[in-house]
């Protein structure tokens, strides 16, 4: 294979922090291993922070960065060299700190002495901790708990000073001096020679040790957490492309997926969200990301769905927003989260509900346990129902928002920041408001429960279901469509207005099916002009409107999902003139912003045309790895390839559209249901080779 012409071992680096994650435990640092206290660094676990200082001191001084290796999302190993004395360009002495995260942290830190004689060396590792909830440290809030510290023996003690629930444990191999807030070495190591120790922090939780995912000793390749990543790899379809950017784009993204993976109690596997914020289930993210990620797998989908079903509203609530079949939009357990929007259950969120069952038709599809889909058919009547009774609040027939108190989210679609819904002047939009893309997904999620119940033995379902798409669909073109522009509205406002500005959610219309030739072939041709595509990606809102701006949010920046939804659009609506030409641009235009980024897709880069800024400019406060643009390349690679598998009637739909600089694109090790098929696709050519007997493709 061609040499990657970008380090896909790089870590992430959000706002100048090495960020490493492993399911609900995340680490935020310097490039020298040390969390900063008085900064957003730290270990998180749980939602709360549970080191806020790890500073690491050779002599009393901040060793010299080298280097960050870091190949999986889990570990890095920080290489260090102490600072050279007066009147010296180099040093003899390298100190390496491998880290390592699961429930815990696990910190190696080594002393290789290069020189000639031996060499005395004094480590301080200064802790503290303080607990705070995470919220609080992403708006740069101050703890009010705070930590009492100990020590007992070789370990240092932190706990809770809030209700005394949380705590952390340190503890050190080769004897350290310990002291409230501090562990220290004093070492001779010999010439040639080396030294090292280990040290784990293990979080407790409502008074309990948590069980950290990795031993003393073993290495990294053996720890729990890379056996996780192993079983994960080796369960997903094998993606590779000629084009050795999107093949390395592809690597890093089934690597980050596996390491945001958590599990439920029961064992069944979501994705979070992203680090370094979003650790943790949400509805919307973690269904979008499982639909992009079923090329890998579909136990991801099978497990977020029971997940949500698990916690779907059951009543009315007005500080959570819960309502019956309402589906989630984020659960928090940090120690402020009865505080945060509302409790640690929080349901302000309009689309995750349509979209619950959008997943579980097409899981179904995609070869899920057919027992498993009809448990979870009371969930998604529960989900169209609440589309019904709630969603729809004036019964027009579209779906609106309105948050229940001033706590909640004042937008609550995907843009759900403040100002993220705005006219072409840029005049917010006034709530009760009916997004487009969310009639979108309504009009799929009524024709997926139709399918299903027709394929279950009940027509009368389907019939309704399909005759109520139909009608959404016309409707939804009277009242959303704006002729004299070529797009659609983003949304109507409380007066049924069109709030009229342009903006990538008009190509969620697309991916959905909603819009009809027409009106596709007209988006298609202003989607293509330069207010919105900016050479790496779609951006959320045209330059020409009055709200833009390329550092903002969500008016204006590039969020990577969002333009592979768009491509996947454009490619449903290929017979229309110049879809499939913009899809190439704007999927090879994310790849180039991926190479940019070391690999890894952030979760937005400001919006900045190509012409006046290459390579992209971050957005400084972007989560990465962040779970739907980390899936973002799979829905690519699903979309060109035109892949539409339907086991239970088995077929295999291939209408593929392959940009030329891809190459040869290879899917190998497919799963569909009980078979296994690769796929081998060029240009407008594919092979597929393992199709069981009496499939068509």
């Amino acid at each position: 294979m061609t040499v990657e012409p970008f380090n896909a071992g790089e870590p992430a680096v959000v706002g100048g922090a090495v960020t490493l994650v492993e399911g609900s435990t995340f680490c935020l640092s310097d490039h020298t291993g040390d969390i900063d206290h008085g900064t957003a660094h730290g270990l998180f676990f749980r939602d709360a922070r549970v080191l806020s200082r790890w500073q690491l001191r050779l002599d009393g001084h901040v060793p010299h960065a080298l280097s960050v290796l870091h190949h999986e999302a889990f570990g890095a190993r920080f290489v260090l060299r102490r600072p050279p004395t007066a009147g010296t360009a180099d040093s003899t002495l390298l100190l390496v700190r491998e880290r390592l995260l699961g429930d815990g942290l696990r910190e190696t830190i080594t002393l290789d002495n290069l020189g000639r004689e031996a060499t005395v060396a004094r480590l301080d590792l200064h802790v503290d901790a303080d607990f705070a909830d995470l919220f609080a440290v992403k708006e740069g809030r101050a703890a009010h708990r705070g930590a009492e510290a100990s020590a007992s023996g070789s370990d240092l003690l932190f706990r809770d000073l809030g209700d005394g629930s949380r705590g952390v444990t340190v503890a050190a191999t080769a004897d350290p001096v310990v002291a409230p807030g501090v562990l220290s070495w004093r070492v001779v190591v010999p010439a040639g020679g080396r030294w090292s120790t280990e040290i784990v922090v293990q979080p407790s939780v409502a008074n309990r040790p948590v069980q950290p995912r990795f031993h003393r000793g073993e290495r990294m390749e053996s720890s729990a957490p890379a056996r996780k990543i192993q079983a994960w790899r080796a369960a997903s379809t094998v993606v590779a492309a000629g084009d050795p950017v999107l093949t390395g784009v592809l690597r890093r993204s089934e690597s980050d997926l596996g390491a945001l993976q958590i599990q439920d109690q029961s064992g069944r596997p979501f994705v979070a969200a992203g680090a370094p914020w979003f650790m943790t289930l949400f509805g919307r993210d973690s269904l979008l990301t499982a639909w992009m990620a079923l090329p890998l797998d579909v136990g991801l989908a099978l497990g977020t769905l029971q997940t949500l079903a698990e916690t779907q509203g059951r009543r009315v609530d007005p500080t959570t927003e819960e309502e019956p079949g309402r589906v989630l939009h984020e659960l928090r357990l940090g120690p402020d989260s009865t505080d945060v929007l509302g409790g640690s259950h929080y349901y302000g969120t309009v689309d995750a509900t349509p979209l619950f069952v959008m997943l579980l038709a097409e899981a179904w599809r995609w070869g899920a346990d057919e027992e498993v889909v009809r448990s979870l058919l009371p969930a998604a009547d529960a989900a169209l129902t609440w589309v019904d009774r709630h969603g729809d609040r004036d019964g027009d027939g579209f779906v609106e928002y309105r948050r229940a108190t001033d706590r909640g989210l004042l937008n609550q679609g995907w843009k759900d920041s403040f100002d993220g819904v705005n006219d072409a002047d840029g005049r917010v939009a006034v709530p009760p408001i009916a997004l487009c893309e969310v009639q979108g997904y309504v009009y799929a999620a009524r024709l997926a429960r139709a399918e299903l119940a027709e394929a279950f033995g009940d027509p009368a379902t389907a019939a309704a279901q399909r005759e109520r798409a139909e009608k959404l669909r016309a409707a939804f073109a009277e009242a959303f469509w704006l002729p004299d522009r070529g797009w659609f509205a983003v949304a109507l406002d409380a007066r049924k207005a069109r709030v009229d500005a342009l903006t990538s959610n008009a190509a969620h219309c697309l991916w959905t099916g909603i819009a009809t030739d027409e009106h596709a072939a007209q988006l298609v041709a202003r989607l293509a002009e330069p207010d919105m595509d900016t050479g790496y990606g779609l951006r959320t809102l045209s330059s020409s409107m009055g709200a833009y701006n390329p550092m903002s949010y969500h008016n204006g920046s590039v969020w990577p999902h969002d333009t592979a939804i768009a491509v996947a659009g454009l490619l449903r609506y290929a017979h229309v003139p110049g879809a499939v030409e913009l899809a190439h641009r704007l999927a090879d235009g994310l790849l180039d912003a991926a190479a940019a980024f070391g690999g890894r897709l952030p979760e937005l880069f400001c919006g900045f045309s190509r012409t006046d800024f290459s390579p992209p400019v971050p957005y400084p406060t972007s989560c990465s790895p962040q779970a739907w643009a980390s899936a973002a390349p799979l829905l690519l690679v699903r979309s060109v390839l035109g892949l539409n598998p339907h086991v239970p009637q088995r077929r295999l739909a291939l209408s593929p559209h392959v940009p030329s600089r891809w190459g040869d694109l290879a899917l190998t090790d497919l799963r569909l249901g009980q078979a296994t098929v690769h796929i081998r696709a060029h240009g407008d050519r594919a092979e597929v080779d393992g199709l069981p007997d009496g499939w068509t493709s």
